[in-house]
């Protein structure tokens, strides 16, 4: 049987209001001195952390939780056999080396205390005790594929077979290939987008990748193709500004592009059947070439 050996651990919280004393936990300090052991383990979401406090500012706690990451991770580098086994330096002394105790928004809880055969398990536990153990399961998010899907059901139903292919415009940097393109006069190419993101910053960087690529693709682009994007709203009402914005910036792509909203699919499937029946007639009237013997 594995011997038990004491560790003593602290919880990181974070302060939204000083004033108030407005907290959630963010972390867990564990030292284990006979082990050797002293890590912390952070969070890396503010799913929870955005409910409770709207107004948080998403990139600062990263910011801030990154730093807490790196400065435990110097310690314990730094830290001598001597310092890791003293039984007197407890989890509380040493994460005050990294976050002194002041009016911050980061505080450090008094020190606990127990046993432990396996302290990598125990930090876990301690982990999702005292951080994770509220967190609310995310609603399942609607993949780009769940957007593109009624548009496909809607040509199917209208017996609409459009001759789509993979495209792929190559740039003078950089290359991006389209699923669900076809040509009609030029390439038309249509991306499902899901915007039904757990959080604003996520809606815009899905958006803001999609510029960037497209702005690296266009420079010295092999040729031009119009684009039409379908976007699939965020379920959190809260989040439609970001949405708002989201299609600000699909707007400004190089190419020539259309941004749909996913209420708007019908009007979509009439306009890809107007253009398909245009482009069938125009090809049926074109003589056959005369075969030159």
């Amino acid at each position: 049987m594995t011997q038990k050996q004491a560790y003593s651990y602290t919880v990181l919280r974070y302060v939204h209001d000083v004033v108030s004393g407005e907290s959630l936990n963010v972390g867990v300090l564990m030292h284990a001195p006979k082990a050797e052991f002293l890590k912390v383990r952070t969070r890396k979401t503010v799913g929870r952390l955005k409910q409770a406090f709207p107004d948080l500012d998403r990139g600062a706690f990263a910011m801030s939780m990154r730093a807490v990451d790196r400065g435990f991770a110097a310690i314990a580098k730094q830290a001598t056999k001597v310092t890791l086994l003293d039984e007197h330096a407890d989890a509380r002394s040493h994460a005050l080396k990294v976050l002194p105790s002041d009016d911050s928004a980061l505080q450090w809880s008094p020190v606990g205390t127990g046993l432990t055969a396996d302290p990598a398990k125990t930090l876990e536990r301690l982990y999702t005790r005292y951080v994770a153990r509220y967190d609310l399961k995310s609603d399942k998010r609607r993949t780009d594929e769940d957007i593109w899907r009624p548009v496909r059901d809607k040509l199917t139903e209208r017996g609409i077979d459009v001759p789509f292919e993979t495209k792929a415009v190559v740039g003078t940097q950089d290359q991006i290939e389209f699923e669900r393109a076809w040509k009609n006069g030029q390439w038309h190419a249509y991306e499902a987008l899901s915007l039904d993101l757990a959080d604003a910053e996520g809606i815009k960087v899905k958006a803001r990748r999609w510029l960037g690529h497209l702005a690296a693709v266009h420079d010295g682009a092999s040729e031009q193709i119009e684009l039409h994007f379908l976007l699939g709203r965020p379920q959190d009402a809260s989040l439609m500004n970001a949405y708002e914005t989201a299609k600000a910036i699909l707007r400004k792509v190089p190419f020539k592009a259309e941004v749909v909203d996913e209420n708007d699919a019908d009007e979509l499937v009439t306009s890809i059947e107007s253009e398909l029946r245009t482009h069938s007639a125009i090809s049926d009237s074109i003589p056959e070439r005369p075969i030159v013997r």
